[in-house]
């Protein structure tokens, strides 16, 4: 007979939707499987948002596994991160706040750093590329201007839509981030590319500068 505790044996006679948090976790790692699996979501009190943001060091700190487990940790979430953004990347248009929240919250809406990133559409509003303008801490990102217009000419974007994460979770617009909105729709305005959109995200939510009135 079969062990249907064995996390495979239920996998295969019950399907994925029958194993826990920990059974889907444990073939990652070498020894000790369902035990290191339980030691790490225990470690974040069974918070898989929180354990999707961090890194090797925190997980290996936090969940009491050598840094060689948590590396195969991390390596999972971001894989699943990156399926997400792909299918997001297969979005035709945007027709609205929810479209490009949807499709930027999978690459930025759970970082622990904040990343500032353009959406260039064409006259369709089909997304012709998006491309990370800066990386920075925990609080804020420095823009070029410049660089945002030079980049938006070679793609021939004919609108822009732009996007931060706020790690903090707090989705209200800061007055920082209310400035460089005006600097960029100012400038871009120049150059007859209208600014439809700034979106804040976190891994709950978003913020339209556009729907808010703020643009």
């Amino acid at each position: 007979m079969k062990n249907i505790n064995d996390p495979r044996e239920k996998m295969i006679q019950f399907g994925l939707a029958s194993l826990s948090d920990a059974e889907i976790l444990s073939p990652i790692f070498r020894k000790n499987k369902l035990q290191t699996a339980n030691k790490v979501l225990s470690g974040v009190k069974f918070d898989l948002h929180l354990l999707a943001r961090m890194n090797i060091h925190e997980i290996s700190s936090i969940c009491n596994i050598s840094e060689s487990e948590a590396k195969y940790v991390v390596c999972t979430f971001e894989l699943g991160r990156r399926r997400n953004f792909q299918e997001a990347t297969e979005m035709e248009q945007i027709r609205g706040s929810k479209d490009a929240a949807n499709y930027i919250r999978p690459k930025i809406g759970d970082l622990h750093h904040e990343e500032f990133w353009v959406l260039f559409l064409n006259r369709r509003n089909t997304i012709l590329c998006s491309e990370k303008l800066s990386q920075g801490g925990m609080t804020g990102t420095v823009i070029d201007v410049r660089l945002v217009l030079k980049s938006a000419l070679e793609k021939h974007a004919t609108s822009m839509i732009f996007c931060h994460n706020h790690p903090s979770g707090n989705l209200e617009p800061s007055d920082a981030d209310k400035k460089i909105t005006r600097q960029l729709k100012e400038a871009a305005a120049v150059m007859e590319i209208p600014v439809i959109d700034h979106l804040i995200v976190t891994q709950a939510g978003f913020f339209s500068f556009a729907d808010e009135g703020l643009l």
